[in-house]
């Protein structure tokens, strides 16, 4: 493409960091996504960006389908080039959004997979032997009584817990959104245990709750791995990953409440249909809420 539509595509990521604020991480989401774009447009050579088409953009997504990209892939990619096109069109580069109307293909959505109480039971009362562990448990302790994210544990700082209140702050949720979340007594021991023996921080603005023995914030990757060789350790059976154990957060909590709000609020969704995914509700379940609870729905006792 020409030197122009390039700077434009840096203009529009350097507006999302700065006017937007948004995370570096979705910088990054949505430069990747974009390159797609640009080495499909040098491939068939469009050198500008008024000169997409709806059908270019159709012809893109087609390809990237039958390359193997799943139909939540193709909706991400297809937000970001909409998004850019807006950008676009504000700034008189363009007339129209090509990817206005256009829409990936369906695909169903699979439930997430969850442990039973037992299974979380057995995974978190396993014991520490050492200082590594004490964090370790503390970390997946916080994950299922709380119902973190793993950005959010990893980017968690010692004065976002208050212990006197048992809650925490999520400063850095999806979407830059701030939350408040309570803690579990089990979490709040374990997260005690382990600050007692926790390195001094080498970096001095850097207050992360969970460290390395070098005193560093401990990595997202370095979580991962840490919460699958613990589930090696115990015997596990299965691959345990961070969000399988917030799945379960959500899953058993909505079990004993029935409150879909409330686990909506705790697990920092925008959307309650996206909550309803995760605690793999059905609709009859559905329904039977919605007849508790809405006021026009209850049945007349009289």
């Amino acid at each position: 493409m020409q030197v122009n539509a390039r700077k434009q595509l840096e203009d529009f990521l350097q507006q999302l960091r700065v006017e937007k604020r948004a995370s570096e991480h979705t910088v990054k989401n949505y430069h990747r996504d974009l390159q797609h774009l640009v080495v499909f447009c040098g491939q068939h050579e469009v050198k500008e960006w008024r000169e997409v088409t709806s059908a270019n953009i159709l012809m893109h997504v087609a390809e990237r389908h039958r390359k193997g990209l799943g139909s939540a892939s193709l909706q991400r990619e297809l937000s970001a080039m909409r998004s850019f096109y807006l950008y676009l069109m504000k700034s008189g580069a363009v007339e129209c959004n090509p990817a206005q109307h256009v829409k990936a293909p369906k695909q169903a959505r699979k439930l997430p997979k969850t442990l039973d109480v037992d299974q979380v039971s057995a995974l978190l009362d396993a014991g520490a032997n050492s200082t590594i562990e004490l964090r370790d448990v503390a970390m997946f302790e916080l994950f299922y009584s709380s119902g973190l994210r793993l950005s959010e544990l990893h980017a968690l700082d010692l004065e976002d817990i208050d212990f006197h209140d048992k809650q925490l702050k999520v400063r850095k949720g999806k979407g830059g959104k701030e939350r408040l979340l309570p803690i579990g007594s089990k979490a709040i021991v374990a997260i005690q245990a382990w600050l007692k023996q926790r390195p001094p921080t080498n970096e001095r603005q850097d207050n992360a709750v969970f460290t390395s023995i070098k005193g560093k914030r401990l990595g997202q990757r370095s979580i991962q791995l840490r919460l699958k060789q613990w589930c090696i350790k115990k015997g596990v059976d299965q691959s345990v990953h961070p969000h399988m154990l917030r799945h379960s957060f959500a899953s058993h909590l909505l079990e004993s409440s029935q409150d879909l709000r409330s686990v909506q609020e705790l697990l920092g969704h925008e959307n309650i249909s996206t909550t309803q995914i995760y605690t793999h509700l059905d609709f009859q379940h559905l329904a039977e809420v919605y007849d508790q609870a809405h006021p026009r729905a209850k049945k007349n006792s009289e």
